[in-house]
């Protein structure tokens, strides 16, 4: 089935509402997968997990309030409850929390629990360009692997935001905020890492990604990446239309960073740059299979630099995102029909952005079975930010 695309624009209430019209059957299904799932996961009623994920209502108001009108408008259009749609956009980051307070009442965990997988996406990352990339071009993009039940949520929503810039994500029904790319030329893709680092609130993810994506400068969108505080560890891989590229390993508690090699970044979903020294001694990556993956889609996304057009390029890499090393789990992860329904993982779908050209490339579902596919907007049939001298910027309309 084709991923369902919607376009929003006006005050951020007026944005909101008309997200929660377009998708409401998308956020009552991803309401009713997350009641049960949480509620399973945490012995909690679903009343009693909406009224908890108040406690990061106000460092939302602190950092983004205009996203908070964003989500009531969601909650108004979608007939849904606030604190509902509070709850897609912190679910994360309150599986956290309840897995700290668990392992602070056991002195045993079982390492086989699929539930530490739980606070933070399963995702495959790539950054190319120049050479490596065979045309110049720079691309970016990633498989997006979560539960497999959520996949029928997913949705691509179109900003337009005057004078900030437009914003193309792909996100689950009722969030803000998670993967994308604007009209500035910036584009944010994001892993989870796991980690322990104590509870004290921090902004939550779906909120960082989508104030990076609301930035029109570079400097800036890296400056939020390494300044806010996060709620829980993130991999952040952003990238820039003139070829520049940083990962960034984000914790409540500090950053740390990769640059390209050879015009080219690969991240899973365990810490590369450095490990954190508040796990030093005891660190296990979020996810077995991250240490599969890495070497698999770093040698695959190096067969792309034999590309010699655009196209060539993008079949490249959906090859490389497609690796079944591992099968079920992989690059390309599908479903272990062995696993509980509600804990089940897979490939939500993958993409491929082209910062040079704005062309969006979607693959709804597994790589290795769709072909990417050309979203209905180009990035840059919107406000562009072109230099205007040091320290400035002026936006410009693209031309067809």
């Amino acid at each position: 089935m084709p991923i369902r695309t919607i376009e929003i624009s006006g005050t951020p209430r007026e944005r909101g509402r008309q997200y929660g019209e377009a998708a409401a059957d998308l956020i009552e299904g991803a309401i009713g997968y997350y009641e049960a799932a949480l509620t399973q996961q945490t012995g909690m009623s679903w009343a009693a997990i909406t009224d908890s994920v108040k406690r990061w209502l106000p460092v939302c108001e602190q950092h983004a309030p205009h996203l908070v009108e964003e989500m009531q408008g969601i909650a108004d259009g979608s007939g849904r409850s606030f604190e509902e749609i509070l709850t897609l956009n912190v679910r994360g980051e309150f599986v956290y929390n309840h897995q700290a307070d668990r392992a602070a009442q056991v002195t045993t965990a079982d390492p086989t629990d699929d539930d530490e997988r739980d606070p933070a996406d399963g995702c495959t990352s790539f950054f190319l360009t120049g050479a490596a990339s065979g045309t110049g071009h720079t691309l970016v993009g990633q498989n997006w692997d979560w539960r497999t039940l959520t996949a029928d949520t997913t949705l691509i929503v179109r900003i337009v935001q005057d004078p900030l810039p437009t914003v193309i994500m792909q996100v689950e029904a009722g969030q803000v905020g998670r993967h994308g790319a604007n009209s500035a030329g910036i584009a944010l893709n994001a892993n989870g890492l796991g980690g322990s680092f104590g509870n004290d609130i921090g902004l939550p993810q779906t909120l960082i990604r989508r104030l990076v994506l609301d930035s029109s400068e570079l400097a800036a969108a890296l400056k939020i990446l390494v300044k806010v505080r996060p709620h829980i560890a993130s991999n952040a891989l952003l990238a820039h239309r003139s070829g520049y590229g940083i990962d960034l390993e984000t914790t409540p508690e500090g950053v740390d960073w990769i640059f390209p090699e050879d015009g080219r970044i690969a991240h899973t979903n365990h810490f590369q740059a450095s490990v954190p020294p508040q796990l030093a001694g005891k660190y296990r990556p979020v996810s077995a299979d991250s240490l599969l993956r890495l070497p698999r889609v770093t040698a695959g996304l190096a067969a792309v630099a034999a590309a010699t057009t655009p196209a060539e390029s993008a079949e490249l890499v959906r090859a490389a995102m497609s690796d079944h090393l591992g099968f079920p789990e992989g690059v390309c992860t599908h479903p272990n029909p062995e696993a509980p329904p509600l804990k089940q993982w897979s490939t939500l779908l993958s993409s491929c952005v082209n910062l040079t050209t704005g062309e969006y490339l979607i693959a709804a579902g597994f790589p290795c079975e769709t072909p990417y596919v050309a979203l209905p907007w180009n990035l840059y049939d919107g406000p562009r930010f072109e230099d205007a001298g040091p320290g400035t910027a002026r936006p410009t309309t693209r031309s067809h």
